[in-house]
């Protein structure tokens, strides 16, 4: 979450007699996150969040994203619901950008998560990917392999800036992936950036996932490596072991993972590391100043993706085998 877009008070008043959303009481701008602006308004009714789309999300990619998460809550994963306008349409224009209000989910993300609260990810990212199964919109992974060599394109020139002789490493790393990525593992609609500000918790108890706007359909072990990069690290880089067990433990306690997804997990987890370098390496190069956003380090992906290399099996990640 951020806020690029800034919005008057009386467009947004006159935004909300669209929905059946009581009146404005106050609202203020989410400064975590990167991609869209986003919200929290207070209403006569209840809390909403309400999400202006930037220009990186496509128009046309909406309805997936506020089409799965209809999907998935009404297969009981808790998440937040779109409203519908009061022509039943959930997407409006506000301050030149298409918007969303969003139902307002209650809980909090952890600082300082904990393996008892990486078991419960790993649990509900299986149920997730059980629950999206039956989705009838498909969106593809616009930050696949593909992306990942458009976004170096975009930012080679100057990753030097970030550390020297970047270009020659991950030039070797984009061509690895190239040659090296898995086909024909089981697939199906992944979250794709479950980070510990997209799961809320109340107490220890996990009481929803988040943020569907990097949603697509790629493969599931993919969606696994990601959450093993975003929850099993420690903040001096070192992989901890013992989180990222709890997290395969809870995953596989939902959707077991076959043998070639055990076995492709080196290579998605530096797949999953390298993707994440490359957009925090151009959001560093290219966000404007001033805006209400917080950037994040694009070398502590660097440094994941670096530990991957050295990983000769999935049994390192924590997995018994």
């Amino acid at each position: 979450m951020a806020v690029y877009t800034d919005i008057a008070e009386d467009d947004l008043k006159w935004f909300l007699t669209e929905y059946d959303a009581g009146t404005l009481l106050s609202y203020k701008g989410i400064a975590e996150g990167v991609e869209n602006s986003n919200f929290l308004l207070h209403t006569s009714k209840e809390p909403l969040i309400l999400t202006l789309y930037e220009k990186r999300v496509e128009k046309t990619d909406l309805p997936f994203f506020l089409g799965l998460m209809q999907h998935l809550s009404a297969r009981g994963l808790s998440c937040p619901l779109p409203l519908p306008r009061r022509d039943a349409a959930l997407l409006g224009s506000l301050s030149g950008r298409p918007a969303a209000l969003i139902s307002f989910l209650e809980g909090m993300w952890l600082r300082k998560p904990e393996a008892k609260h990486c078991r419960e990810v790993g649990r509900a990212l299986a149920e997730m990917h059980v629950a999206g199964d039956g989705f009838e919109l498909t969106r593809a992974n616009a930050l696949s392999i593909d992306g990942w060599q458009t976004l170096w394109e975009k930012s080679e020139a100057r990753a030097g800036e970030v550390e020297p002789g970047l270009q020659d490493e991950i030039r070797g790393e984009l061509a690895f992936l190239a040659a090296a990525w898995p086909k024909g593992l089981p697939a199906g609609v992944i979250h794709a950036d479950l980070f510990p500000d997209n799961v809320f918790f109340l107490g220890d108890q996990l009481s929803g996932l988040i943020d569907f706007y990097f949603a697509c359909n790629d493969l599931l072990a993919y969606d696994v490596s990601i959450c093993l990069n975003a929850w099993c690290f420690e903040k001096d880089g070192a992989y901890n072991i013992t989180k990222g067990t709890a997290m395969l433990e809870g995953y596989q306690s939902v959707r077991p993972l076959s043998g070639e997804e055990i076995a492709a997990l080196p290579v998605l987890s530096r797949g999953s590391a390298l993707r994440f370098f490359l957009t925090r390496l151009y959001d560093w190069l290219t966000t404007p100043e001033g805006a209400m956003v917080t950037k994040k380090d694009p070398l502590e992906y660097l440094r994941k993706l670096r530990f991957h290399r050295q990983v000769g099996s999935a049994a390192e990640y924590g997995l018994s085998l």
